[in-house]
């Protein structure tokens, strides 16, 4: 006689998420770039570091950014770090926090953040960014669930030019993949929210992908294959503990919100019916 299946894996309720990449996405800009000050006061950046984060910073707002430019930054950044001890980083970014970020922060994801959560799913930031970024950014805006880019450190906890875990491109929805079987989350369900074509992978793992701010790749893509776009302009002060805006901005981003699910709604009935 076979063995009976387990009834872990037949019983396990499945819950629904909502995925949100971080940069340009919840924050308006880099994560990394606008630490990058707070580092270089406190002597961890070089000036010239400083400059061309700058740079490469403006490229991204304006173009996007590619894989391979993508990759380069990341083996820049391990070099760069190696060395650096983590409680002085955990440090810094605390102190700095919320000069640097809370003025970033869109109000529209505020309110799809909310939005989730009273529907009852579970919501995680997916970030190329470094955990250590992340962790903090997340908590701000009321997100306890990441999933983010961590780096080794040694037995002293100084960082090491090696990565234990890269969350970007395909790697981003290998960890969601992880993560979703680890907290039965059921991915057909969820949805996804990211401005870039390199996380095109993770918008084709959910059933419900949404391009926000997209760069002009992703919004092609959203446009051919009838996914919402969605376009956040309003970032907003939060305050200690993520405060309602005023009701005006409120309006407005539901309105914005509620007219494009409502399409992307629309538009699967009709795929499906036909």
């Amino acid at each position: 006689m076979p063995p009976a299946p387990c009834t872990d894996t037949y019983n396990r309720v499945m819950t629904e998420a909502a995925f949100f990449d971080l940069d340009k996405t919840i924050i308006a800009g880099s994560s990394t770039l606008a630490f990058g000050r707070p580092l270089y006061r406190a002597g961890f950046l070089p000036r010239r570091a400083l400059l061309r984060a700058g740079i490469a910073q403006i490229s991204y707002v304006l173009f996007g950014a590619d894989e391979d430019s993508l990759e380069r930054a990341r083996d820049e950044m391990l070099d760069l770090v190696s060395g650096w001890h983590r409680a002085e980083i955990d440090a810094i970014v605390t102190e700095t926090l919320d000069d640097v970020i809370e003025p970033l922060v869109f109000a529209e994801a505020l309110f799809l953040i909310d939005e989730h959560k009273r529907a009852g799913r579970e919501v995680y930031v997916v970030s190329a960014s470094p955990e250590e970024f992340v962790t903090p950014i997340a908590r701000m805006v009321g997100i306890d669930r990441v999933i983010a880019t961590k780096i080794r450190t040694d037995g002293l906890g100084r960082y090491v030019p090696e990565l234990e875990l890269y969350v970007m491109g395909p790697g981003k929805a290998q960890a969601m993949s992880d993560v979703a079987e680890r907290d039965g989350i059921d991915l057909s369900a969820s949805f996804a929210y990211t401005d870039s074509y390199t996380d095109l992978s993770m918008l084709e793992l959910v059933g419900n992908p949404v391009a926000v701010n997209p760069e002009r790749e992703l919004r092609e893509t959203a446009e051919e294959r009838g996914w919402p776009i969605l376009e956040f302009q309003r970032p907003v002060a939060i305050g200690p503990r993520v405060p309602s805006p005023p009701p005006k901005v409120w309006v407005g981003v539901a309105a914005g919100m509620a007219v494009a699910i409502a399409v992307f709604a629309l538009s699967k009935r009709r795929s499906h019916a036909s």
